[in-house]
């Protein structure tokens, strides 16, 4: 077992296209391994910009380098599985962060993926019931965009969403989004406008707000003034922005440092060789069939109505952060003032 703090933990996120890991994973998982190691712990990290090769390569670096324990975000989950091994032989120890890598990891970190695509669904059902003069879903097609083929936690959000969907609402087209682009899916949102017509799509579930600001400009570019309702995931502050402009439904908000905070739990307790019986909340079958300790966080449907007790009330963002002066007005009609 070690007792010393002077910990060093190797952090590899996935990419930079969401805002989230820039701005909240990485401080949080930094503050978090300060505080666990009395300011004695060092955080190694890197950002793969969206490249699996370039991340395996940085987590063997970091193996190489010397770090006690790595937390690493997939790029790509069957790609990086060669690199982890390499890391177990090397006797460093892995948390799968966010996404579930294959490979020898030694604990996992994420939300219920699942349940995020059944909440989008039901959120994007209800949202449509609500424009329709009866009480069922109007006529017309919806476009489903979900995330990356290479991320397997968009496979996870599909089928979620699939489940509360399929039987209740036509889908018209459906797209993987590589790399979870936001210009890749307004090019997809192109795409089905053209195939479809503008005035046939009664929806849009998009698996994340940078992929609904994509679809989003794609529908306006296409001349639709009345947008049709549109999901989103990851709670970014421009999604909140166009939330309260009504021309996004809803995000999925999910408490980051929640997720971060457990991962660095786990991180260190690895480091130190001892148990994560205690940090975890239940096990999972990984794709190489070794179950490890997990941690699942919930997640919470963010729309227009619960902004201020969601996202403000943890300090995530201010009210003056999301009332700039082009959502002032909408601002005022949702009670949301700034300096308030």
């Amino acid at each position: 077992m070690r007792l010393s703090d002077d910990i060093v933990v190797g952090l590899l996120l996935p990419e930079n296209q969401a805002a989230r890991y820039e701005q909240f994973d990485k401080p949080v998982i930094e503050e978090r391994i300060a505080r666990l190691t009395n300011n004695k712990g060092t955080v190694r990290y890197a950002n793969a910009r969206n490249d699996a090769s370039l991340q395996a390569q940085q987590l063997e670096s970091m193996v190489e380098g010397g770090v006690d324990v790595l937390i690493v975000d997939a790029v790509d989950a069957k790609a990086i599985a060669g690199a982890i091994e390499k890391a177990d032989e090397a006797g460093v120890p892995v948390v799968a962060f966010d996404r579930l890598a294959e490979g020898p990891i030694d604990g996992y970190v994420s939300f219920d993926n699942d349940e995020v695509g059944h909440i989008q669904g039901r959120a994007l059902l209800e949202a449509l019931k609500g424009s329709g003069s009866g009480a069922g879903v109007p006529g017309g097609k919806i476009v489903m965009m979900n995330g990356s083929p290479t991320d397997p936690n968009a496979a996870l959000f599909k089928e979620g969403a699939h489940a509360e969907l399929d039987g209740k609402v036509e889908v018209g087209m459906e797209y993987d989004t590589q790399d979870w682009k936001p210009e890749n899916a307004q090019a997809n949102m192109e795409a089905a406008i053209a195939t479809l017509g503008k005035d046939t799509v009664i929806g849009v579930y998009s698996a994340n707000d940078g992929m609904a600001g994509g679809v989003i400009t794609a529908l306006k570019s296409a001349g639709v003034t009345d947008l049709p309702p549109v999901t989103g995931q990851d709670a970014e502050l421009a999604a909140v922005q166009r939330i309260v402009a009504g021309e996004q439904y809803m995000t999925v908000y999910k408490q980051y440092a929640p997720e971060a905070d457990a991962a660095a739990e786990m991180a260190i307790l690895l480091a130190r060789r001892m148990g994560l019986g205690a940090a975890a909340h239940t096990d999972i079958a990984t794709p190489t069939e070794k179950s490890v300790p997990t941690v699942y966080i919930p997640v919470i449907a963010l729309t227009k109505d619960n902004i201020e007790e969601t996202v403000v009330r943890d300090g995530l963002y201010t009210v003056e952060q999301i009332c700039v002066p082009e959502v002032s007005d909408a601002c005022a009609e949702l009670g949301l003032i700034p300096g308030e």
